[in-house]
């Protein structure tokens, strides 16, 4: 589990943090959602540490990552995955070398054990047979699927995705959804989302954090989030590009 105590981040007289409070329960996909500049990346970027709060605590387990030392943030970090905007893949690597990758960086060990994990996780996000393939041989849904296969190799105990759907089909966006949260329960993961995809909050939001102008306005799950009377919770959902479509939809048959 990830807790957060009163966390609050300025960049010079701009507060964009004012104050978030909450947690990420571990074997859930856990979402942060909410308009543009609404605070999410930076939340996001502080809970991978790229970010130094001015005040507030954020833990992992027992310890606030404020109080560790050099050494202990090393070690925290070996603990997370991350899976970038876009994918992030090294161009100039084969599939095989960009998901083995963390290993050589964060272990020692030997090529063949290496090899044989990669084989494992490229098999368990269903890619057989593509060690060999360069980034640009294989389509955008592919691609999202080496970049969880990397995050994941290392058996990571946090796992941090930043827009995993973007750039995909709605039918290949789904599929990446049920595979990160497949993978977050079968490995008992503390995943944290960052997400605007409508689709992905119907689809896996376990547990929701929907930021406003770096307040959190509201948390609860997928089921709650179309009942609640939060008018900026409301504005928010129903402004999405998917229920535009429903309501096109909708005015067309009527």
């Amino acid at each position: 589990m990830i807790r957060v105590e009163n966390l609050h981040k300025s960049f010079g007289e701009e507060e964009v943090l004012k104050g978030i409070s909450t947690s990420f329960e571990k074997g859930k996909t856990n979402l942060i959602i909410g308009q543009s500049g609404s605070g999410k990346t930076v939340f996001l970027k502080c809970l991978l540490g790229l970010f130094e709060a001015e005040t507030g605590k954020i833990f992992y387990g027992t310890k606030a990552i404020q109080e560790m030392n050099d050494d202990e943030k090393k070690e925290l970090r070996e603990h997370m995955g991350m899976v970038f905007q876009g994918g992030a893949l090294f161009d100039s690597m084969t599939v095989e070398e960009n998901v083995m990758f963390p290993l050589r960086m964060f272990t020692k060990k030997k090529k063949e054990e290496m090899l044989h994990r990669v084989n494992e996780v490229l098999t368990r996000v269903n890619l057989v047979n593509a060690n060999k393939k360069f980034p640009s041989e294989i389509s955008g849904g592919m691609q999202k699927r080496v970049a969880i296969a990397r995050a994941i190799v290392n058996n990571p105990r946090y796992l941090f995705c930043d827009e995993p759907n973007s750039g995909l089909d709605p039918k290949t966006a789904i599929l990446i959804d049920n595979l990160i949260q497949e993978i977050t329960q079968e490995y008992d993961i503390t995943t944290v989302i960052n997400t605007h995809d409508m689709n992905s909050v119907m689809e896996i939001g376990e547990k929701i954090v929907f930021l406003q102008k770096g307040n959190l306005a509201w948390e609860g799950d997928n089921t709650q989030i179309f009942k609640t009377t939060n008018k900026d919770v409301t504005d928010f959902v129903y402004s999405s590009d998917l229920f535009k479509k429903i309501r096109d939809i909708q005015n067309m048959e009527n």
